[in-house]
């Protein structure tokens, strides 16, 4: 995939989100604890019938801050594992392989594959390890996870220049995954007020199984997001 197609499919004027949008995050911890019993109204059918599901985090975050959607899929009837690696710290190429092989020995306990929700990188990552292994994986969501660009079109971008990686190469590297086709169902959620992922960078313009679903709220919202905890049950299923 070139950079040509790519302006040709979303154009030329991509870009971070806004800075005014970075207050909404800032906010989000205190609307969450403004409403803490807002949750509890979830409906939570056991729809899930045993199916297995592993959390991905974003960067920055470990296997505590998707606590709220592990328990919703549980009480909605999904079995859940976290990713096993601790804290996203970023690293892609270290991270995916080892990830496999959680799946690997995953699957072959249960004899089936698992689904894969992922939050920011982390969908990012569950993509990528569908992309290679569709084999270990049934289907995937993703939260606000950039597709397109790596963390050029992203309010973090500058932690991985402090990393020695231009944004110009991570985007190409990113472009060129897509000579490899994703061979499962994958739903998109992503919300136009997110302050640290450009949405138009979670819209894939290039795979064919792809479902978008917008949302609203911020990008540290989604995972206690009413919008998507209420959805998060029938995308697992194959209901949209």
């Amino acid at each position: 995939m070139n950079s040509a197609e790519f302006e040709r499919r979303y154009g030329r004027h991509m870009a971070p989100p806004a800075k005014r949008l970075l207050a909404g995050e800032l906010l989000t911890p205190l609307r969450l604890a403004l409403d803490p019993a807002q949750w509890r109204m979830l409906p939570h059918e056991p729809v899930g019938d045993g199916r297995p599901v592993m959390l991905l985090p974003g960067l920055g975050a470990g296997p505590g801050s998707m606590w709220m959607i592990r328990r919703h899929l549980r009480r909605c009837g999904f079995r859940t594992w976290d990713w096993g690696q601790g804290t996203n710290h970023g690293d892609v190429q270290a991270l995916a392989p080892r990830v496999i092989e959680r799946l690997e020995r995953l699957g072959a306990r249960l004899a089936q594959p698992l689904s894969l929700v992922g939050w920011s990188l982390g969908g990012y990552i569950a993509r990528e390890i569908t992309r290679e292994r569709p084999d270990l994986v049934h289907r995937v969501v993703t939260l606000g996870s950039p597709v397109v660009g790596g963390p050029k079109y992203t309010s973090v971008a500058h932690v991985y220049e402090r990393r020695g990686i231009r944004s110009d190469d991570a985007e190409a590297a990113t472009l060129a995954r897509y000579a490899v086709p994703l061979r499962r169902p994958v739903c998109a959620l992503y919300s136009a007020s997110d302050g640290v992922v450009a949405w138009q960078a979670c819209i894939d313009r290039f795979s064919d199984d792809v479902e978008h679903i917008r949302v609203t709220g911020s990008h540290v919202g989604l995972g206690f997001s009413k919008q998507v905890l209420r959805r998060l049950p029938g995308l697992l299923v194959g209901e949209s």
